[in-house]
């Protein structure tokens, strides 16, 4: 690993609500996506393990909905680079909760990453570090997981979580724009930040669970 720090946030703040909806309407009993079970885990802890697995020098997982819930799962977990912070209000976007994980952030590299993506491995988030730190101007690049082409990207549509860039980038732009993701980081690629698109391993990787058949597809291949 690089001396530059890297810290990773964890997003697991949302409402849960297609999962909610699905599981009604397939008549099953309400859960949280990140409180299902795979291999005898929840969803949530292969995602943090994965993540810290990688070498982060510190891993902040931000709560907000279901606090209550996921909250105490994470009170045990044996690895003192593990950090909870709450969102204050619970009724915000996406773009907030990531924004309080980063203010509570070292300088740095900071890997985002979305706490429903528990096949994303280890191997690739190093893969998503190292191209930022190796990168001439570590300040200036974001490196996320492709999801169609690959290496030096001319746009950013349909990208989002996981990715890595530094901190004052983050800084600059998640507090002016109460939005999802991507309307922000293709404003990011319309500024001149080099955005470059890491391969996944397999098309696992690229599965959020947001419904209840996401969870079946993985937890049958995981």
């Amino acid at each position: 690993m690089s001396k530059i720090m890297v810290s990773a946030v964890i997003t697991a703040a949302g409402k849960n609500r297609r999962m909610i909806e699905d599981l009604k309407s397939r008549k099953l009993e309400i859960k949280h996506k990140l409180l299902m079970d795979i291999g005898g885990k929840p969803v949530i802890l292969h995602t943090i393990d994965n993540v810290l697995k990688s070498g982060v020098d510190e891993c902040i997982v931000v709560l907000g909905h279901f606090n209550e819930e996921i909250g105490p799962v994470l009170e045990d977990y044996p690895d003192e680079r593990l950090k909870i912070v709450k969102n204050t209000d619970k009724n915000v976007e996406l773009s907030e909760t990531l924004l309080n994980g980063v203010q509570n952030s070292s300088s740095g590299l900071v890997l985002c990453v979305a706490g429903d993506q528990p096949t994303v491995t280890a191997e690739t988030y190093r893969n998503l570090i190292d191209t930022a730190v190796n990168y001439r101007d570590p300040e200036n690049i974001v490196s996320v997981l492709a999801r169609e082409a690959t290496g030096l990207l001319q746009t950013a549509k349909g990208l989002g979580m996981p990715f890595i860039c530094h901190l004052d980038l983050l800084l600059k732009y998640l507090p002016h724009d109460k939005n999802n993701l991507n309307p922000i980081l293709i404003k990011m690629i319309g500024d001149g930040v080099v955005f470059y698109g890491i391969p996944s391993l397999n098309k696992l990787e690229l599965i959020n669970i947001n419904t209840y058949q996401d969870y079946i597809d993985i937890k049958d291949r995981l």
